[in-house]
């Protein structure tokens, strides 16, 4: 009895070094032991990384043009105008030096901004103008800076961006039937030509390095009403500020490579290779 107690517990200290011996057999285990079959089956997955570079382009588009009164006007009408161009600076940075989705964009917008009304149902007059105009428009020019955020999955990227605008207003051109023809294409002396705001877009974007396929949606939302507010009351004040949406496509250039590295690095790497790191003693 005795003796077939001390077997038992012989193949029970022996179970525990069994496991482990294997266990270390299957950590030590080297890529040389593996079959061919199977490596041609292990799928390797490489991660490219995105570099800092610019990007300059051209965008052109269609402006949705209106604008939001206070007090409310009803029966207004949204003004198409087309020619809107812009040309865009873009600089693609890692935030906090490691998350490359962050973009600064900064750039010469040419558009427009207006707004019309509509002719009552009921009626078929229009009792809504604007001081005799039933529809202007205004050529304006403007510089737009916005910050950005991107997420690449090539070939396309995502993209969105919002900032702030600031800008001139080159002409007005209105119509109406009360319209005093004096100010057909000229501004009153109440109304601002000066304009600021906010503007904020999103889109796609298609990559085919080193060109960039843009196609945005974007919001622009003035700040600056298009009269003073007090130029009919003293009392009484009335605003109306600019509110357009706008569709662009676009062609853009990558001033610099977008991800991988630049031949001049692969040159410094090989020459590292061949010469070892040599300190700069430029300085």
């Amino acid at each position: 009895m005795i003796e077939m107690k001390k077997l038992i517990l012989l193949i029970l200290l022996a179970i525990p070094a069994a496991f482990d011996a294997s266990a270390f057999q299957k950590d030590t285990l080297v890529v040389d032991e593996l079959p061919n079959e199977y490596l041609d089956t292990v799928k390797v997955y490489r991660k490219r990384l995105i570099n800092d570079y610019s990007m300059i382009g051209v965008n052109y588009g269609v402006a949705f043009c209106n604008m939001s009164f206070n007090p409310s006007r009803q029966n207004r009408a949204t003004q198409i105008c087309p020619n809107h161009i812009s040309l865009m600076y873009t600089h693609y940075e890692k935030l906090f030096q490691r998350y490359a989705n962050f973009a600064f964009h900064i750039g010469f917008e040419y558009s427009h901004e207006g707004a019309g009304f509509k002719k009552d149902n009921e009626t078929g007059e229009y009792y809504n103008t604007i001081d005799g105009a039933t529809r202007l428009t205004m050529e304006t020019l403007s510089v737009p800076v916005m910050a950005g955020f991107h997420v690449d999955a090539a070939p396309v990227k995502f993209q969105a961006a919002v900032g702030v605008y600031g800008g001139y207003r080159k002409s007005i051109e209105r119509s109406g039937e009360w319209l005093d023809p004096a100010y057909e294409h000229a501004f009153r002396d109440y109304e601002y030509r000066f304009d600021y705001g906010m503007e904020g877009s999103a889109g796609i974007a298609f990559m085919i390095d080193p060109i960039e396929l843009h196609f945005n949606a974007m919001v622009r939302w003035g700040w600056q009403s298009l009269y003073r507010p007090d130029y009919y009351s003293q009392y009484y004040y009335r605003y109306a500020y600019p509110l357009d949406i706008i569709v662009t496509a676009g062609i853009h250039f990558q001033l610099g490579k977008r991800s991988g590295k630049t031949s001049s690095e692969l040159r410094k790497q090989a020459k590292e290779i061949v010469y070892g790191k040599t300190e700069d003693t430029s300085r």
